[in-house]
């Protein structure tokens, strides 16, 4: 028997378990690793946040989808691997050993400067830790009357998250104010300047006070670059994102910032037998942008890559788009379309994401039968 290891139940590995139920190697035995038995869905966060969806509908439960594919799931962390030896690592010590490997389990969120925050710091990474805590900081605001949040980071991630925590204070009945800091890079890097454009007014409009500086975090808030201390409630990080530490030591071929290396085929350049796809990964000399919509669009072409390693067969390369659409949720049911040099706002485009979320969510929804455990929980 083949073993195959999938290490992450992000966007990609999605599409590996719907292809692995379509068509299973008999040949093959599948485990799949993940902290959680349900994937958070990156892309309706901030409706989450703006309190126009229930927590249930922006989650996929991978149990039932690892059962349709006949997939062990272990719910659990890996926390190291030697790409030498062909295994991973779980942290009460076990080793799980692999023939191919495939790695989708994202980026973590680099908050090393604001780490004299203390308990007012929430990163937006983990998503799991996020949902759990931010329905308790809108029932301190609720019972106290305010809440001064500042997110730190104005990309697309950013600014979303600022705009809908301001439309769920004042949906609450909270006193918002609601700081983003975009630093000297401005907002949302990489987008047309008319889709800045919008944003910025948008977000004027809205109450969100943008501040072009760099920023370190202190125990009472933020500190700007001009010296101006910012005293806030809660920091939410949306910055720059970093590679999981323990790829240091996996002896696969990293780029300078710590990602897996990937050839167009999304296979490691170094180790023939390990994919990787979504933030995990660099592709040499492309400098492909790290988007839940890069991930989502590599999960087939991974899926088929993985199936037709095991049986011997020719891969195919992912060409991502040049120019993928974003559309940016503005807080209420409103949004920003951005593709390339043309952009549109409007409820319309509001309904357009949603109908692309839940379609998403939709897609992978399995029906849960009575009486069938988790396969493979917690063995190793």
């Amino acid at each position: 028997m083949k073993r195959l290891v999938l290490v992450g139940g992000g966007h990609a590995h999605l599409s590996v378990l719907e292809a692995l139920a379509a068509r299973r190697p008999a040949d093959t035995e599948v485990t799949l690793v993940t902290p959680s038995p349900r994937q958070n869905y990156s892309g309706m966060l901030p409706g989450w946040i703006a309190g126009h969806y229930a927590l249930p509908d922006c989650q996929i439960d991978l149990l039932p989808l690892a059962r349709d594919a006949g997939v062990r799931l272990i719910v659990d962390n890996v926390v190291g691997m030697d790409a030498e030896r062909n295994c991973v690592g779980l942290p009460d010590g076990r080793h799980l050993h692999y023939d191919w490997l495939s790695l989708d389990v994202g980026s973590e969120t680099e908050t090393s400067w604001l780490q004299a925050l203390g308990e007012k710091l929430l990163p937006v990474k983990p998503l799991d830790h996020f949902f759990s805590r931010w329905p308790e900081a809108l029932a301190k605001a609720r019972s106290t009357g305010s809440l001064h949040v500042v997110v730190v980071g104005a990309g697309a991630a950013g600014v979303e998250i600022a705009l809908a925590v301001q439309f769920a204070l004042a949906s609450a009945g909270v006193q918002p104010r609601v700081d983003l800091i975009a630093s000297g890079n401005g907002i949302l890097k990489g987008h047309h300047p008319r889709v800045q454009e919008r944003l910025r007014d948008y977000a004027r409009r809205a109450g969100v006070k943008l501040h072009f500086q760099r920023a370190v975090g202190t125990p009472e808030g933020i500190l700007l670059e001009d010296g101006q201390q910012m005293a806030a409630d809660l920091v939410i990080a949306a910055t720059g994102a970093r590679a999981p530490v323990w790829l240091k030591l996996s002896k696969l071929a990293l780029d300078p910032d710590g990602y897996i290396q990937v050839d167009p085929r999304h296979r490691s350049v170094s180790h023939l037998n390990v994919f990787a796809a979504g933030d995990v990964c660099a592709r040499p000399g492309e400098g492909l942008v790290r988007s839940g919509v890069h991930a989502v669009r590599a999960g087939p072409v991974l899926a088929n890559n993985l199936l037709a390693a095991l049986a011997h067969q020719p891969l195919q390369a992912f060409r991502p788009q040049p120019n993928p659409l974003y559309l940016l949720a503005c807080g209420p049911r409103y949004a920003i379309a951005s593709w390339g040099s043309w952009s549109a706002e409007g409820r319309w485009i509001w309904r357009w994401k949603d109908w692309i979320d839940r379609r998403f969510i939709r897609r992978f929804v399995r029906r849960v039968i009575p009486g069938i455990s988790r396969p493979g929980a917690g063995s190793g």
